[in-house]
């Protein structure tokens, strides 16, 4: 790995090389930027795009294909108050030109208490539904009298309001990171020019990523859903600006040391490479086991994320460099690094952090273990699940159809649940279906394939489709038509199998996680006992983030409970993007340990990398933080939590709980590596290599 990194490093750090590096990156921009703004060409909407793989109501979807060539999706339109028996049947025709080619509005229908009417339109699945559904919410209810309520839902109208919040998301969460980091990265550097560096290489990183995962998508299958190409750009600006920091900061303390800006980039490269390809590889290869999902949401976001990792890497430690030597010392303005000066203060916030934590180490850790674990006591008894009224922060037009229906009809009417049997045994399976519990009816029209062989029944369920009794009652439908070889399928039915999905999803991912995240650290520190130490406080920060964020659910934003979803991803993210922070601080360590002692080694990385980890977690914390004023309450959760958890790793767990537990450990925190059984080679003479003049300068800071 030292040979590539040195001849990665050669390239954009040598006096012709970074004129080089820098138009190839021009060349392939203006080459493949076309493709990059075809990703949404690629992404997959259909109905079973956020299922399991392999679910029965999946199967179901895949089914309902064969009964027509043309797909109808019906949009519900509710009427309620005096005078809506009138603004129905006054309506009725008018919705006659949204129909599919072959169907017919169905109603008005009364409802048992007559206090309600419900229109149902079949829109062609195959035409723009949500344009369609629009039209019809314009002249739904236009000429209706004072005191009548309409409102369009359905499955149409519940869809199109999904739609509407993934509608324009990627130009609006990429322009708001975009200004999130801008202002972060003028606040850290303080410098009118320097902050335009980071952001133009994660630019030209952002559109590597579209570009690469539109290639993928179309010619290697990548999954792509407008979720993951949403978070993409987030994670992409996220991690970029990340690995920017930690290679400015290190480039900077060389520009002191070395006269040359050139050799000062070489050796900025080889000695913070390592943390940056280390914490690369954690979160992609992290990312990626969320292939092992079954749900294809999952394994969308994190095989997607991955690809973004890579390619903010590949921008980091190219362009930036090219574009940081191109520059000069002079972009640094006004704070510009002079050589031989001091690199910093003798005292600085960070080394007066570290002498704290050295005097009562044990205590200190101590103290850090009992704070995170009063949060993530909070995660007990957390509210699992959300109801589709319950998905968004803001209560769409179909939701509050959904409720009227509720209130005046039985709750499943609006969305019944899909059985598909074979024909040969439809009585049968009819029979068994209205004999269930929890069934208002089995509808008298039935569906037929053109061959014959498959009918599709519609069964209306007394509860609300995404109620606890509906899931019941579903279980106990496909109880009783199995043995007849028949399928359910439905709304109530996709929740049900995702919701069981994310609980397999939860106990087979997190261990190839936690197994793959530890290799790495054993790889880069040459240890066990660190990394173990590592990952914990990690999987403990990940609690305590957890359960600080349910209580800002519960107390804050008001949610009604966690989607099921939350723990894997959050999880998923946390322990990838969390173990960042102690790769960038135990790899410096690591480096002055060998160099100073294990006690100097450890303060002296954690002065070093107090100030670029900080705002490194700061710049991560704001960029997901935007997911949190998304009207989907989904990603919204996500983003408070991931926010949450980057803050506590940032400010807790690395710059306390970390170097207390190595501390208290001494050399033992290395076992079995080199550090621990060979004493260290400290500068001032305990050495037979002459150490250099900057590195007796920089111990001399220390001490």
């Amino acid at each position: 790995m030292r040979a590539l990194l040195q001849r990665v490093a050669r390239a954009p750090g040598g006096r012709r090389g970074k004129w080089l590096v820098l138009a190839v990156w021009l060349i392939l921009a203006v080459a493949l930027g076309p493709l990059a703004g075809k990703l949404g060409d690629v992404e997959e909407t259909g109905p079973n795009a956020f299922l399991p793989r392999g679910a029965e109501s999946a199967q179901v979807n895949t089914e309902l294909e064969k009964f027509r060539t043309d797909t109808v999706m019906p949009a519900v339109v509710v009427y309620t108050g005096d005078g809506a028996q009138a603004a129905a049947a006054a309506e009725r025709d008018t919705f006659a030109r949204f129909v599919a080619v072959g169907q017919e509005v169905s109603g008005p229908i009364p409802s048992e208490d007559g206090q309600a009417l419900m229109t149902i339109v079949p829109l062609d699945g195959e035409d723009d539904v949500t344009d369609k559904v629009d039209e019809l919410r314009d002249v739904a209810g236009a000429n209706a009298p004072p005191g009548v309520d309409v409102e369009v839902g359905g499955p149409a109208g519940s869809l199109t309001d999904s739609v509407a919040v993934f509608d324009g998301l990627d130009t609006t969460l990429l322009l708001a990171t975009g200004v999130v980091v801008a202002v972060l990265l003028l606040l850290t550097y303080r410098s009118p020019v320097l902050w335009l560096l980071p952001l133009l290489s994660v630019g030209f990183a952002a559109v590597l990523t579209q570009v690469a995962t539109y290639l993928l998508a179309r010619h290697a299958g990548l999954p792509v859903d407008p979720q993951s190409a949403g978070v993409l750009m987030v994670l992409v600006f996220g991690v970029g600006t990340d690995y920017a920091l930690l290679l400015i900061a290190r480039y900077r303390e060389e520009l002191h040391r070395h006269a040359d800006r050139h050799e000062a980039m070489r050796i900025a490269l080889r000695r913070s490479g390592p943390a940056i390809l280390a914490s690369a590889a954690t979160i992609a290869v992290g990312l990626s086991c969320l292939a092992f999902a079954d749900i294809n949401s999952s394994r969308s976001l994190g095989l997607v994320g991955a690809v973004g990792v890579v390619c903010g890497l590949l921008a980091m430690v190219t362009v930036l460099p090219a574009l940081l030597v191109i520059a000069g010392r002079w972009v640094f303005w006004p704070f510009v690094p002079h050589h031989g000066t001091a690199v910093r203060k003798p005292r600085t916030i960070w080394s007066r952090i570290g002498s704290a934590v050295a005097l009562r180490p044990r205590w200190s850790w101590l103290m850090s273990v009992a704070v995170t674990g009063v949060l993530a006591l909070s995660a007990v008894g957390i509210n699992m699940g959300l109801t589709q009224a319950e998905m968004f922060q803001d209560k769409p037009e179909s939701v509050v159809a959904q409720e009227r229906i509720s209130a005046h009809y039985p709750s499943g009417a609006s969305d019944p649940a899909d059985i598909v049997a074979r024909t040969d045994r439809t009585a049968e399976v009819r029979e068994a279906a209205a004999a269930v519990d929890g069934v208002a009816r089995v509808e008298d029209d039935a569906d037929r394939t053109p061959d014959g062989e498959l009918t599709n029944l519609t069964v209306v369920l007394k509860d609300a489709p995404d109620s606890r009794a509906a899931k019941d009652t579903i279980d106990d439908l496909r109880e009783a038509v199995h043995p007849m070889g028949a399928l359910v399928g439905g709304t109530t039915a996709e929740t049900l199998d995702t919701q069981r999905a994310a609980d397999r999803d939860l106990t087979t991912v997190v261990p190839i996680v936690l197994l793959v995240v530890l290799a790495v650290l054993i790889l880069l520190l040459r240890a066990l006992v660190a990394p173990i130490l590592l990952l914990a406080t990690v999987v403990l920060s990940y609690f305590a983030a957890l359960g600080a964020s349910n209580l800002l659910f519960e107390h804050v934003l008001d949610f009604a409970g966690v989607d099921w979803s939350i723990p894997l991803m959050g999880f998923v993210f946390l322990v990838a993007l969390g173990i960042d922070y102690n790769i960038f601080l135990m790899h410096r360590v690591k480096e002055e340990t060998a160099r100073l002692g294990h006690e100097r080694g450890v303060l002296e990385g954690l002065t070093s990398t107090g100030g670029v980890i900080t705002s490194a977690g700061i710049v991560l914390a704001a960029t997901f933080a935007i997911f949190a004023g998304l009207p989907m309450v989904t990603m919204a959760q996500m983003g408070v939590l991931v926010g949450t958890g980057v803050l506590l790793d940032t400010f807790l767990v690395r710059t306390v709980l970390v170097p207390a537990l190595a501390l208290d450990l001494g050399r033992w925190f290395w076992w079995p590596g080199r550090l621990f059984r060979t004493p260290p080679r400290v500068d001032g003479g305990a050495s037979a290599n002459t150490p250099s003049a900057a590195d007796r300068h920089r111990a001399h800071e220390v001490a």
